[in-house]
């Protein structure tokens, strides 16, 4: 098994570059993973990779080792995953990132049911309205609202969800109810931004079809929470998907903006490199998820 798992790093090194990601995705320390690699080397008795300072890349040797490698992990991957549903217990720790109002009104509250019902399965949810990337952060499922990234990433789509925009009653008092999707560039539109993120732009439903309005603000955050504490202050205009502030309409702390005119619908979904489904309890988070979720959204 030592020398199997060995060649697992390897191919995971050669594949995200680097023997911290490579490692970081089979939850191994870099320190282990660059011991994996080097005992490798030395029952092969050859140099796998080319190191320097900033790059690491396999040797003609390595590449030539890699091509037949990537087959027998995958191989064995195959094997494990056709006799995973036998399995009596999933066990294991299965690593969730969400959007934070996703996150926190969504997925948090399901993680307790779904551990009641696998308790030898732990969950370890990172919540963040910032880009993630699986592979390199080392997790199983990203949960994602909007346009899905272009990535070789498998994608579970949970369901379309409605979007809105909506104010205070004070902001609106004082500033003015909009008319016309034309009226927001004269108002203070509160917008998610991330570092090196575009200029910002909201698309709106018209009966003449989806509209691109330029629009912009005083404030920006990375964080949905944040954006919506300052629309409750009567800071602005959001463009929030529904289940997010439904509290707050109800309460009237915010009101709809351009209800004949709404945001597009925003895909909800999730993320998964390929070979994580193969694993029984990341499997069964997916389904486990998209499954309630489905629910939920559906009473909002």
């Amino acid at each position: 098994m030592p020398y199997i798992e060995s060649l697992k790093v390897f191919v995971r090194v050669v594949e995200l570059g680097s023997i911290t990601a490579g490692g970081r995705d089979l939850r191994l320390t870099p320190a282990v993973a660059s011991n994996r690699i080097k005992e490798l080397e030395r029952r092969l008795d050859v140099r796998l990779f080319n190191r320097t300072t900033r790059k690491l890349s396999p040797t003609d040797v390595g590449q030539t080792f890699y091509d037949h490698a990537r087959q027998v992990v995958q191989s064995l991957e195959d094997a494990e995953a056709a006799i995973s549903g036998y399995s009596e217990k999933p066990h294991g720790i299965v690593q969730v990132t969400a959007p934070l109002g996703v996150g926190k009104r969504l997925v948090a509250p399901l993680i307790p049911e779904f551990v009641d019902m696998y308790p030898d399965v732990s969950v370890r949810l990172r919540l963040s309205d910032r880009k993630v990337d699986l592979l390199e952060d080392g997790l199983d499922v990203a949960l994602f609202i909007g346009q899905p990234p272009d990535s070789n990433l498998k994608l579970r789509k949970i369901m379309d969800t409605p979007r809105i925009l909506c104010a205070a009653p004070s902001y609106l008092e004082k500033h003015g109810m909009p008319q016309t999707p034309d009226d927001l560039k004269r108002h203070n539109c509160l917008l998610l931004r991330y570092p090196r993120s575009p200029e910002w732009f909201w698309t709106l439903s018209t009966s003449e079809g989806p509209k691109r309005m330029d629009v912009s603000g005083s404030y920006d955050s990375d964080d949905g929470d944040v954006l919506t504490g300052w629309a409750c202050a009567s800071r602005g205009i959001i463009n929030k998907p529904r289940f997010d502030v439904v509290e707050h309409l109800k309460s009237g702390a915010l009101v709809e903006v351009l209800p004949e005119t709404p945001p597009e619908p925003a895909m909800f979904g999730c993320l998964y490199p390929h070979r994580r489904l193969q694993d029984n309890k990341v499997r069964l988070f997916i389904e486990f998820v998209l499954g309630r979720c489905r629910e939920k959204l559906s009473l909002t």
